[in-house]
Parts: C-alpha cells; sequence; structure tokens
C-alpha cells in the first residue's frame, strides 16, 4: 500500500477518535467533521485524492450558512495558509481547528461590538462621512448572465433550474440576488444550490453547496458537478412543493433539473453528459 493511502487511513482513524460523534465517514476517501462552538456548526467535508498528503491538499466542502461572504472568503484564506505552512502533512486536524478558533473569534467579536455600541454613536457622523467618500472606492460585481431551464412536473411539485457562469464568491452572491429578486423564484418551498470554482492563483477549489431544507440536495447537486468535471458554474435548483410527498424521487428530479440546465444553457454538452452518466 503507497505511503499516502496509509498516511489517509491513519488521519481518518485519529480524527475518528478524536472528534467521535461529530465525524462521519462516508467511504474511504470522503468523510466529514462537524465544528461547533457557541450555537454555531460548521461542517467541513473532506474529499480525499492519491497525491495527498505528499503533494496536494485534500478538496473540501464548507457548509456554514450563517456565514456572510467577507467570512467565508476569511475562512477560505485561512485554510490555504494552513495548507501552505504544512506542505506535505495531514491536516484536516488543524483545518479543523482552525475553523474552532475562527468561530471563537467570531462570537466575542459579536460581543465586543454589542459593548462599543453607544461609543460608535459619538463617532456616527464622521462615519457616515467616511463611507460616502468612499464610495468610489467600492468594487461593484455586476451579475452574470443566468440561464433558466425548463421547468417539469411530478405529483404537483414543479423543478426548474438555473445556471450561471462565475468566477467568485461575489459573483455567486449577486447571481443568488438577482434570481431572489424573481417573486416566484423566491417564494418556492426550496432554493437548493451548488458552485464549483477553480481558483487558478491558488491552484484549488472553491466549492460549496446550500441545501435550503432539502436534506442532502445541495450535496448532491455538488457532487453532479465534480463528476460532470463542471468549472466556475453556479447551478439553482427551485422546487415548488405540491402537497404530495415524493419520497427519493425528489432527488431524481432535482438532479434531473440541475443537469438539464446545464444542458440547455450549453454549459454542457449531452454527449459528455451521457458519458459521465455510465
Amino acid at each position: 500500500m503507497e505511503e499516502n493511502k496509509i498516511r489517509q487511513i491513519e488521519e481518518i482513524e485519529a480524527l475518528s477518535s478524536i472528534y467521535e460523534d461529530s465525524f462521519e465517514l462516508e467511504n474511504d476517501d470522503s468523510y466529514t467533521v462537524k465544528i461547533e462552538e457557541e450555537g454555531n456548526e460548521v461542517r467541513l467535508s473532506i474529499k480525499l485524492n492519491p497525491g495527498y498528503p505528499a503533494d496536494s491538499p485534500p478538496t473540501y466542502t464548507l457548509s456554514a450558512p450563517f456565514f456572510t461572504t467577507d467570512q467565508r472568503r476569511e475562512v477560505y484564506n485561512l485554510l490555504d495558509r494552513v495548507y501552505l505552512d504544512n506542505l506535505g502533512e495531514c491536516l484536516v486536524f488543524l483545518w479543523c481547528e482552525e475553523i474552532r478558533t475562527f468561530l471563537q473569534n467570531l462570537d466575542s467579536s459579536v460581543e465586543h461590538d454589542n459593548d462599543n455600541s453607544v461609543e460608535l454613536e459619538d463617532d456616527q457622523l464622521e462615519r457616515i462621512c467616511d463611507q460616502f467618500s468612499s464610495l468610489n472606492d467600492v468594487k461593484v460585481v455586476e451579475c452574470p448572465n443566468i440561464f433558466t431551464g425548463e421547468s417539469f412536473e411530478d405529483r404537483k411539485s414543479v423543478f426548474q433550474g438555473h445556471v450561471a457562469v462565475v468566477s467568485s464568491l461575489e459573483e455567486v452572491k449577486a447571481v443568488l440576488n438577482k434570481l431572489y429578486e424573481n417573486k416566484k423564484i423566491a417564494h418556492a418551498t426550496h432554493n437548493m444550490y451548488a458552485y464549483r470554482i477553480y481558483a487558478e492563483e491558488r491552484k484549488s477549489w472553491l466549492q460549496d453547496c446550500e441545501d435550503d431544507g432539502e436534506s442532502a440536495a445541495g450535496g448532491r447537486m455538488l457532487h453532479l458537478l465534480e463528476i460532470v468535471d463542471a468549472k466556475n458554474i453556479l447551478v439553482v435548483v427551485s422546487r415548488w412543493y405540491g402537497g404530495i410527498l415524493l419520497g427519493p424521487d425528489r432527488f431524481k428530479h432535482i438532479n434531473n433539473a440541475a443537469r438539464q440546465a446545464l444542458e440547455q444553457s450549453g454549459l454542457l454538452s449531452q454527449e459528455k453528459s451521457r458519458k459521465k452518466k455510465k
């Protein structure tokens, strides 16, 4: 057995022992660690690759719906720094504890802001002037074009996919905000999404997903993006519940809506899609 695989197995055994019920093993190369602090929960999902840990980091997905875009970017940067400081080493434990420290500091920073709320009011006019004077420095992100696929129905539930080409977290947020401006989409029972962005400057992937109440749906959509090797893509699936439970069929429809939008938009050729299904 090659050395990387041996070290991966040893790391999984150590993580399982350390995190116990907060560690979820999916298979030999995929697992999730749940990090909880002060009522906040972050799920770090790891996908191991043959080059880890000697030559490359594992692929990870960060699930933390309460994070702002800036907070999510800051965590990504922290994890990148941990990797660069520990090249060739097993680092998932370090990543988990870095996230834990971030959550602890996040909680204390909120308390600090609340403690100084009265003091800030005294400087309110000065702050407002500063904010207006710096408006020209604010980077305005133009919303990428959004393609919406055809909707389809099963037992009164309606499914519809939307896709966009994105290259940053700001563009992901811009697309989501634009979609939510549509009242019909905003009032959908679920708006699940997943994105996969390749950061050229760091030679690594930024990817995440959101279930929006439909348990595990976002993860399945992200898995779809991975198996079709999608790059710089955000896919959103809206579901309007019709009052009849669909059971496992709902996950098939969610993935079909996502795949259909990718194909109809031309971002994924039907030939490539069929090849990946085999």
